[in-house]
């Protein structure tokens, strides 16, 4: 049987960086809620400097107020969870999947539980006060200091399944 002639990878420019398999991508952004309550309260704030202050100086003031509310929001907001090309991806932080042992996805209890009363305070955690649920992700590399990562996330079932993929483990206990 003939074999197929293997197929060239094109080249990569730029910052691209090429997914061999991209299983799961999700970036913690900020609730709507958190937009329109610090929306309101920089009007808030207008408000007191326009009766306080003249007019070009009440707006200088707030867009400056404005300007670091929505740098603030979008920097807490930017941590990013990717696994693709047999890592996974955490914020600043990445694994290879030969060193994980596992995924378990948890409940808003659940995840309070591990994140207070019977965290290690050894593990790796990003953790968002605006989803309550998490991902629990063992660590097999015994190099690594941290016995497990847990991991906010807004689909905490497909995070799990798409970390079991690359995952060499079975699921934390």
């Amino acid at each position: 049987m003939p074999v197929p002639d293997a197929v060239e990878p094109e080249p990569v420019t730029g910052h691209e960086r090429p997914h061999l398999q991209r299983l799961y991508h999700e970036r913690l952004g900020v609730p709507l809620r958190w937009w329109v309550q610090g929306t309101m309260l920089i009007a808030t704030f207008w408000l007191a400097f326009v009766v306080s202050m003249p007019a070009a100086w009440a707006w200088t003031a707030t867009g400056v107020l404005l300007a670091i509310m929505v740098l603030l929001f979008w920097g807490y907001g930017s941590p990013r969870i990717e696994v693709a090309d047999g890592w996974l991806r955490v914020g600043r932080a990445r694994i290879s999947g030969e060193y994980l042992g596992g995924a378990e996805p948890l409940d808003p209890e659940a995840t309070r539980r591990v994140a207070g009363r019977e965290a290690d305070a050894r593990a790796y955690l990003l953790l968002r006060p605006y989803l309550k649920r998490a991902v629990r992700v063992g660590i097999s590399d015994p190099r690594d200091p941290a016995p497990y990562w847990l991991v906010s996330t807004r689909d905490p079932e497909h995070l799990a399944a798409a970390i079991r993929v690359i995952s060499a483990g079975p699921t934390p206990g």
